[in-house]
């Protein structure tokens, strides 16, 4: 076994604003696993600043060649020893499964049978442009809607929401929020309660991570679910995962393979809100198409062939030098040729 890593810079169409900052370029380091005939190609892509193994990028290749090596001389992964390296974990984990098997797992969506339904994004900008990409996802037929907050004022932020209330009730357009923890914790509970006037789905992580006793406050408080995201990076031991839930008691976890331990990670996740009756959906972390690829198949993979809550998964679009693969947005759904 053999495995080559190839390290690539993608270039985004438009700036990706969150409260965190402003995103214009994406590293990805693309690992391929040669064994005889056959060959499986990952993706690993840490965000910088937020990734639990984010690092400079030459030390971020020489760990990564370090894991290859590993898996070069034994032929399996040492999920133990990579808990704390997700986004090599995932890349890893895609490369092997794919070489074993092309379509990654058979299911319906990996058969080109079924589409996975998605949220229309909107990222952050200003008032004007925000309220022109709302208008350019709800015209072009997408029935949930997550908005970007805590960046811009948020008396706009909030007129942004009302205008969707306005033209689609609840019944018509899921409207989500993703704060990015962009609100304090003093004016958070008064910003959702303002907020929940507008039968708002859920809004993730409103104040920043690592503040378990605040979130905890407001998921008991707030008039509206609370989803964790950020809060769910760095915590890769099972044991803390469950203790970490119990302690805040999240309606939802939304989870992202390169960021919240792999497939393996996230199998962990899920199966623990389970036990705690929280709900979850996954997302891609502006990966190209090849992670969004494994992640839609994945994501099909654990939660079956009918999945009827929207999956975050329309990030496909994003690149100037995306690379090519068989994914397809067709009336609001993401779709994979069978050939792919």
């Amino acid at each position: 076994m053999k495995i080559d890593i190839e390290e690539r810079v993608l270039h985004f169409k438009q700036p990706a604003g969150t409260s965190r900052g402003v995103y214009t370029e994406r590293r990805s380091w693309f690992v391929e696993v040669h064994d005889g005939d056959r060959v499986g190609v990952g993706e690993c892509a840490p965000l910088p600043d937020l990734s639990c193994d984010a690092m400079e990028p030459s030390i971020y290749n020489k760990v990564l060649r370090s894991f290859c090596d590993q898996v070069e001389q034994t032929g399996t992964i040492d999920y133990e020893a990579m808990r704390d390296y997700p986004s090599m974990l995932f890349g890893l984990e895609t490369a092997l499964a794919s070489m074993a098997d092309a379509q990654l797992f058979d299911t319906a969506f990996s058969r080109g049978e079924v589409g996975i339904p998605i949220n229309g994004l909107v990222w952050m900008g200003t008032y004007d442009e925000m309220l022109q990409r709302m208008e350019q996802k709800l015209e072009q037929g997408f029935r949930c809607i997550k908005l970007k907050v805590g960046a811009i004022d948020f008396d706009r932020e909030l007129d942004l929401v009302r205008r969707i209330r306005e033209r689609f009730s609840y019944h018509d357009v899921e409207l989500r929020l993703d704060a990015n923890g962009g609100f304090s914790y003093d004016d958070a509970l008064y910003k959702l309660e303002l907020l929940s006037q507008y039968a708002i789905h859920s809004i993730e992580q409103p104040i920043k991570a690592k503040q378990w006793a605040y979130m905890a406050e407001l998921c008991r408080d707030a008039p509206l679910p609370i989803a964790l995201d950020e809060e769910l990076i760095g915590v890769n031991d099972p044991d803390q995962k469950r203790q970490m839930l119990r302690i805040i008691k999240p309606a939802y976890i939304v989870l992202k393979p390169s960021l919240h331990g792999g497939m393996m990670g996230c199998r962990e996740w899920i199966d623990i809100a389970n036990e705690e009756g929280i709900g979850s959906w996954i997302t891609s972390a502006l990966e190209s198409n090849v992670g969004l690829n494994a992640i839609a198949r994945f994501c099909s993979a654990v939660y079956g062939d009918h999945i009827t809550m929207p999956q975050g998964l329309g990030t496909g679009q994003l690149f100037t030098d995306n690379i090519p693969i068989s994914l397809e947005i067709r009336d609001n759904m993401l779709w994979t040729s069978s050939n792919s």
